[in-house]
């Protein structure tokens, strides 16, 4: 066993499958406030980790918290991409425990995720699912709420991104 894969519990082919279908999921061109099939996406001003940064403050202001991380740049460096991106997953657990209680399958959506990472322009770019599309696939009216208030708070959070 090499260094690299006593690091990685993964196998390298696995790995490269991983990022082969991270590159061809469908993404929207938006670079200003947008929304497309890739999601809302955000351009910043800041690099990727000033601009993730100014998220997790934001995360923690408005009453949520990180609740994991995944350094995908760092993942595909393993199959030859540089790339600069990193997701977060955020969430509050009162606010999950009011979505899991009126619909156990919400785990599909939440905690949210955001990805932050450097476009092929070299710009910073903070990219989300609204989770109203993730959970509207749900017939429960609490859910819908539950998710349109999240929407809300993102776009808050995000609108106060430094341009």
């Amino acid at each position: 066993m090499n260094k690299a894969q006593s690091r990685h519990p993964l196998p390298r082919h696995l790995l490269a499958g991983l990022a082969t279908i991270m590159l061809m999921a469908p993404l929207s061109t938006a670079h200003a406030a947008g929304t497309g099939q890739g999601g809302v996406a955000v351009r910043t001003s800041g690099s990727v980790q000033d601009t993730l940064g100014t998220i997790k403050k934001m995360v923690a202001a408005n009453g949520m918290m990180v609740m994991g991380e995944l350094h995908q740049g760092q993942v595909l460096k393993m199959t030859g991409l540089n790339v600069e991106s990193e997701s977060i997953f955020v969430g509050n657990p009162t606010v999950g425990k009011k979505l899991f209680s009126a619909e156990p399958g919400a785990g599909v959506a939440v905690p949210i995720r955001i990805n932050v990472y450097r476009d092929s322009d070299g710009g910073t770019v903070v990219r989300y699912v609204p989770p109203s599309h993730q959970l509207g696939s749900f017939k429960s009216v609490k859910v819908k709420m539950v998710a349109a208030m999240l929407d809300d708070k993102l776009k808050k959070m995000v609108s106060m991104l430094p341009r």
